[in-house]
């Protein structure tokens, strides 16, 4: 059971990580906001543990210089903004935003997709409205529609959770995306995903999280995902299982 009673329809929701104070690039501050993204607690009954996935940078730090080590390396350092490029635009056809009126085909989509899973939640068509239903600055939801057949074929979504940057007078908020559900039909994982980060850097996000859970693992080292070392626990209530839970079998994301 989660201890935070906040909905992702809350627009208040903020994580206030506190950084050392730093007046150098946003690079530098994304990096030990990674650092600080540690999960801590004792182990639950079947011991599960699930990795928690470093951020992966979606915006442009224009402030990031190139800096070489004291004897030099072969090869000049590839800049940031290089490294993690995305195209300007979603380049899946029939990618659009979710509306009203896709509620009960992503019902549907949903369901399916998360009846594969050992421990996974139930949504009905109310639920999917209050969850997913696209809110500015709490949570984005994607889909594919085939121009033909005008069937929705694939979802993909993310909630906003905004840090606050403290000690630093360049920047205050940091602004991370984090992966939530998403169900590929028609194309890989790997592409959705990737239309999904073309779409944050578009929202002008800093970076983007996503855990190893459900199908995540296909597309995080393809799409340049750095592996984190927290530990994020998940407690069930009124719940037995009769052996641990591997990440690819948990289809639960925990706000």
């Amino acid at each position: 059971m989660e201890d935070d009673k906040n909905s992702p329809h809350n627009p208040e929701i903020s994580e206030i990580t506190q950084l050392p104070i730093d007046n150098g690039s946003l690079e530098t501050i994304v990096r030990k906001f990674q650092d600080s993204l540690t999960t801590t607690g004792n182990d639950n009954i079947n011991n599960n543990r699930h990795t928690f996935w470093e951020t992966q940078p979606v915006g442009q730090f224009k402030d990031v210089g190139n800096s070489s080590l004291i004897e030099g390396p072969i090869e000049e350092p590839t800049p940031v903004s290089e490294l993690y490029k995305l195209p300007d635009s979603a380049t899946t056809r029939g990618f659009r935003k979710m509306e009203l009126l896709d509620v009960p085909a992503v019902t549907r989509l949903l369901t399916n997709y998360l009846s594969q899973f050992a421990v996974a939640p139930v949504f009905d068509e109310h639920d999917i409205k209050h969850w997913f239903l696209p809110t500015e600055g709490v949570v984005d939801s994607f889909l594919v529609q085939n121009p033909e057949t005008q069937e929705i074929t694939d979802f993909c979504s993310f909630y906003t959770l905004p840090s606050s940057i403290l000690g630093n007078p360049n920047y205050s908020v940091l602004k991370a995306a984090y992966s939530y559900y998403n169900v590929s039909t028609t194309i890989s994982m790997q592409q959705l995903m990737n239309d999904a980060l073309i779409v944050a850097k578009q929202k002008d996000f800093d970076v983007f999280n996503a855990l190893d859970v459900m199908h995540n693992e296909s597309f995080l080292k393809e799409l340049k995902f750095g592996p984190g070392d927290g530990q994020l626990h998940y407690y069930l209530y009124n719940y037995r299982l009769r052996n641990a839970i591997k990440p690819a079998e948990l289809g639960l994301v925990l706000l």
